[in-house]
């Protein structure tokens, strides 16, 4: 929803006040458009995992798309006709606001596929955030129910200037948090150890805290309510030595680059797993995968497979109880 009632607020805001309606119903189908590559099949486990949000996800691809597009509507359909230039703006918007939206996320975005860069994950959003969707959303309703009104493009306005300031304000707390981070950090002589933050799941309040060191990770919170002591992490172990074992595995090499070297490395019977840090939280995770199995003497590679994630109400829970407690 949330990519859908943006592209129709971009778009609503760029088309002339007399074709308002049909520019947010076209801002809310290129909106989505995008994130349609998750119906590919790409035949493996870490495959789909990691190709999801590339192609389709980069500005490379998409700003030529998109004039594409405005072409192919400007030729066959009259309101395009009749007004080029805003809707150029409102068709490029559409589809371009949604990889730089997902690139808060921190699942990560391919914006610059096929470069070989490592995804974008600024992490400052979850990807689901009511106080960021809200507003975009009552914004649309009102415009689709005044349509040509003068304020009806003014609701769409507002409900964009709301929902940036609070996309604004998501990177003024992540900063806050990894600065308070920190300071826990250099006292433990580990001011120079890979840090990865991100708000837990629907708010911008309360954010978990990963730090690689050299035979694990620590895990902690800060609530941005509360919270006045400093950040109490802790610990847990991960075979992190398997990775240059197992190092000529693609599957390994592939969920190292996607995950920036956030990951639990741990083994389950003779299977080497490899579990994503940066969504979930101690002990439950979301993705985990499958990615070898030992051999004699070296690791074989072998189909990878995905593992249910366990992450749920019971976790929601206590995340409630950190946010308001320290």
């Amino acid at each position: 929803m949330t990519q859908a009632v943006l592209g129709a607020s971009v778009a609503g805001v760029c088309a002339p006040e007399g074709q308002r309606r049909k520019a947010m119903l076209a801002g809310a189908l290129l909106g989505t458009l995008p994130d349609l590559d998750v119906l590919i099949d790409y035949g493996d486990a870490v495959k789909n995992f990691t190709y999801h949000r590339g192609f389709s996800h980069s500005l490379l691809m998409l700003t030529p798309f998109s004039v594409l597009v405005w072409l192919l509507l400007r030729r066959w359909w009259a309101p395009v006709r009749a007004a080029p230039r805003p809707w150029l703006a409102a068709i490029m918007l559409a589809l371009l606001t949604h990889p730089l939206l997902d690139a808060h996320t921190a699942y990560g975005t391919q914006l610059f596929w096929p470069l070989d860069v490592r995804p974008t994950m600024w992490s400052t959003m979850f990807i689901i955030d009511p106080a960021y969707t809200l507003p975009l959303l009552i914004g649309v309703l009102a415009a689709a129910i005044g349509a040509a009104k003068k304020w009806a493009g003014q609701a769409l306005t507002i409900g964009l200037a709301v929902s940036t300031i609070y996309l604004g304000w998501s990177w003024a707390a992540k900063i806050i948090v990894e600065t308070d981070a920190q300071k826990v950090l250099v006292g433990m002589g580990l001011a120079a150890a890979p840090v990865f933050s991100t708000p837990t799941p629907f708010n911008t309040l309360l954010w978990r805290v990963v730090v690689m060191t050299d035979d694990g990770y620590l895990q902690g919170y800060d609530s941005l309510l509360v919270s006045e002591r400093p950040i109490a992490f802790e610990s847990y172990p991960s075979q992190n030595r398997l990775l240059t074992t197992a190092a000529d595995i693609w599957a390994v090499q592939r969920l190292r680059w996607f995950a920036s070297d956030f990951l639990k490395v741990d083994m389950r019977g003779n299977k080497l797993v490899l579990t994503d840090l940066r969504m979930g939280g101690e002990p439950n995770y979301v993705f985990s995968h499958v990615v070898a199995e030992q051999g004699n003497p070296h690791w074989k590679a072998v189909p990878t497979e995905q593992l249910i994630g366990r992450f749920g109400r019971g976790d929601l829970d206590t995340l409630r109880r950190r946010l308001w407690q320290d």
